[in-house]
């Protein structure tokens, strides 16, 4: 039985991710002047960090009804067997959408095999997620393991990140105006986490230096068995910071790997130029 993979570019995996594993790029929506792109289909986020730079405020929405809808006709036309793993439903509309597409097409199509999962994770920290379901289908292991590992794996995933202008979350309506009034004196830097799919701030520390310092030091408090995890860093635009918190890490501690992302057009709308993010697990199967 071959199981379908199906992901959102929330994930913030590399187009290249869907090509080599046969899996379905499910795209959520910017608009910059007008103008509608499919996440990583008909833009990449290198245009959209250049049109911040530029001025530009891009807007973002949830994947298309109708995209899902033909998707999920095809996978019960097809009689196979589908995993959606979602962004999570605190930060996007997609993965309710999503619930209420496939009932609906499940009404002409009682047999559709498609079960959607609320990651309650973004950004390579869902990326991560994704990445070990691939692996998991690539082994021909069973719908049901692949699910429990899948479910396991969002419960556990952390993500630690900074913004570099916390007026782009609070725009979105992801942090409160004041918190980035507040953020926007004196070189204070937020430090943020996500707890049950949502964004939470944690800390304010100055200087950038100090904030990549105690990222490194809650991952050594929160993760376990670091030394056998994958660890990911995703970024936005700022190659140069995240492979220097890459260096920290591996100064304070032996990984399995560390990948780098950039973060992608959605995610990168509400998160802005020079936004870094840390995910790894803070529990690991036996």
């Amino acid at each position: 039985m071959t199981i379908k993979l199906f992901a959102d570019s929330a994930s913030d995996l590399p187009l290249s991710f869907y090509e080599e594993n046969d899996a379905v790029l499910i795209p959520l929506r910017v608009e910059i002047d007008s103008n509608e792109y499919d996440d990583l289909k008909t833009i990449n986020p290198k245009q959209l960090y250049s049109e911040v730079k530029n001025g530009k405020m891009p807007k973002t929405s949830q994947a298309s009804p109708q995209v899902l809808q033909t998707l999920f006709k095809e996978l019960a036309e097809k009689k196979e067997t589908g995993i959606y793993i979602a962004f999570s439903s605190q930060l996007s509309g997609t993965y309710q959408t999503a619930v209420m597409v496939h009932d609906q097409v499940k009404e002409d199509f009682p047999d559709l095999d498609l079960t959607i999962i609320d990651s309650k994770c973004a950004s390579l920290g869902y990326g991560l997620v994704v990445l070990e379901a691939a692996k998991l289908i690539q082994n021909g292991a069973p719908k049901d393991v692949i699910l429990n590992d899948i479910q396991f794996r969002c419960q556990h995933m952390e993500h630690l990140f900074t913004v570099e202008d916390l007026e782009f979350l609070a725009r979105g309506g992801r942090v409160s105006k004041a918190s980035a009034f507040i953020g926007g004196l004196l070189n204070i830097k937020p430090l943020l986490h996500v707890e049950d799919g949502k964004l939470i701030p944690l800390e304010k520390i100055r200087g950038r230096k100090k904030l990549f310092k105690r990222m490194v030091e809650l991952m050594l408090e929160r993760g376990q068995d670091l030394e056998n995890q994958t660890i990911a860093i995703s970024h936005g635009d700022d190659e140069e910071s995240a492979l220097h918190l890459k260096e920290l890490i591996l100064e304070a501690t032996p990984v399995k790997e560390v990948v780098i992302n950039m973060i992608g057009a959605a995610v990168g709308s509400h998160s802005g130029p020079g936004t870094i993010a840390l995910f790894f697990y803070n529990q690991t199967k036996k």
